[in-house]
C-alpha cells in the first residue's frame, strides 16, 4: 500500500523515514527527486489519525484537512509565490498587502513568516498528539528567517516535529543542518521512472524516455516536461535550432526554462568535446561542438544569467540576446 501522492521509490523512503525518532528531518538532493511530495507525505503521516507503517491513510479528518489546506496543526513555510502556486493560504495581512499591490509576493521565505512559525509551535494542539512545521525549499530562507528558527528547531516547545526539504543543502546555514537528521533522496532506476511516467502522464515508452532524458533522469522534472507538452520531435530539433539562434520552439516556455535548455545543451556539448556521452540530448541530434574555451565561457555566462532570470526587466530583449549569443558560440565549430 502506498501513501497518497507519492511514487513507488518515494514510498520506500517514506517507510524508512517514519521509523526515525528525531524531531527534525532534512530531505536533501537535486531538483526533481520529489522533496516536496515526500515532505508533505511525511507531515501527513505524523498527523494522521490512522497512520500505518506505510504513511497516512488518506481518509481521516486530518488527511482531509491537509488535502484542503486547512489543518490547524500543520504550518507550511514557503516563499509566497510558491504558496500561491501550490494552494497554501497566506496569512490575512500578507494576502491583503499583495492584493492591494502594496508588496509583491516574495520568492524568499521572509523573517516575518519564520516568526509566525515559531509562534505556531507555542500554540496548543487542536487535535492529535503532535504539530508539524514543513519548510520548503529550505534554502529560500534568508539569513534572518533561518536564525529566527534556530532555537525552536533545536528545542521545540511541546510535541512539534519539523520536516525541511531542500534542493541546495549547501546554501543552508550550517547551524540549521546540524540541528536536523539528514536524508539524501534516492534516484529511481530508469525502468521504474519510465513506468511511473507512463502511468501518470500517458504517452508511449519512447515519449516517456524523451521526458526523462530532458530532465536528466529526475522524475518530477520529467513530469513537468510532460505537462509542458514536450514532444520527442521538438526536443530532438532543439539543439540545431538553437545553433541557428532560433528559439521559436521555446517561445511558450518562459525565460527560466529556456535558460535551463541552454545549460543542458552546453553541458552535453562540453561532454562530447571531452570524449564523453551527452546526458540530455541524443548525440545524433547535437551540432558539432565548438572549442572547449568557447563552451566554458558560455557556461559561465549562463550561470551568471541564472541569478537574474526570475526578474527579467525586458524579457523579449533578454531572450533575443540569448539567441544571438547561442548562435555566436555554436557557429565557432
Amino acid at each position: 500500500m502506498s501513501a497518497p501522492g507519492v511514487s513507488p521509490w518515494q514510498q520506500k523512503q517514506l517507510r524508512a523515514l517514519l521509523q526515525q525518532r528525531g524531531h527534525a528531518l532534512l530531505l536533501t538532493g537535486p531538483s526533481g527527486l520529489g522533496q516536496y511530495p515526500l515532505a508533505l507525505a511525511l507531515a501527513a503521516a505524523w498527523l494522521c489519525e490512522h497512520a500505518t507503517a506505510d504513511g497516512a491513510c488518506g481518509q481521516c479528518e486530518s488527511c482531509h484537512a491537509i488535502a484542503v489546506r486547512t489543518h490547524a496543526d500543520l504550518c507550511v513555510l514557503m516563499p509566497e509565490t510558491l504558496s500561491m502556486e501550490l494552494g497554501w493560504p497566506l496569512d490575512e495581512k500578507t494576502q491583503d498587502k499583495i492584493d492591494k499591490k502594496e508588496i509583491k509576493a516574495s520568492r524568499m521565505i521572509r523573517v516575518e513568516a519564520a516568526r509566525q512559525a515559531v509562534a505556531f509551535t507555542q500554540f496548543t494542539r487542536s487535535r492529535g498528539t503532535t504539530k508539524v512545521v514543513l519548510i520548503y525549499p529550505a534554502e529560500r530562507m534568508n539569513p534572518e528567517a533561518a536564525n529566527t528558527l534556530l532555537k525552536t528547531l533545536e528545542e521545540p516547545a511541546g510535541a512539534v516535529r519539523f520536516v525541511l526539504a531542500t534542493e541546495a543543502a549547501h546554501q543552508l546555514l550550517p547551524t540549521i543542518r546540524s540541528r536536523c537528521q539528514s536524508h539524501a533522496l534516492t534516484w529511481p532506476d530508469a525502468a521504474d521512472a519510465l513506468a511511473w511516467l507512463q502511468a501518470t502522464c500517458g504517452g508511449d515508452a519512447a515519449q516517456a524516455r524523451v521526458w526523462l532524458s530532458a530532465a536528466g533522469g529526475r522524475p518530477d522534472d520529467a513530469m513537468a516536461w510532460a505537462q509542458a507538452g514536450l514532444t520527442a520531435d521538438t526536443w530532438q530539433r532543439l539543439p540545431r535550432a538553437l545553433a541557428k539562434g532560433d528559439f521559436a520552439a521555446m517561445a511558450d516556455w518562459g525565460p527560466a526554462r529556456q535558460l535551463d535548455v541552454q545549460h543542458k545543451l552546453c553541458h552535453d556539448l562540453m561532454a562530447v568535446a571531452a570524449g564523453g556521452a551527452p546526458r540530455f540530448f541524443d548525440a545524433g541530434y547535437l551540432p558539432k561542438p565548438p572549442p572547449m574555451g568557447a563552451l566554458a565561457q558560455w557556461s559561465r555566462e549562463l550561470a551568471q544569467n541564472t541569478r537574474t532570470v526570475e526578474h527579467p526587466f525586458q524579457g523579449p530583449l533578454m531572450i533575443e540576446a540569448w539567441a544571438a549569443r547561442a548562435r555566436d558560440v555554436l557557429t565557432k565549430a
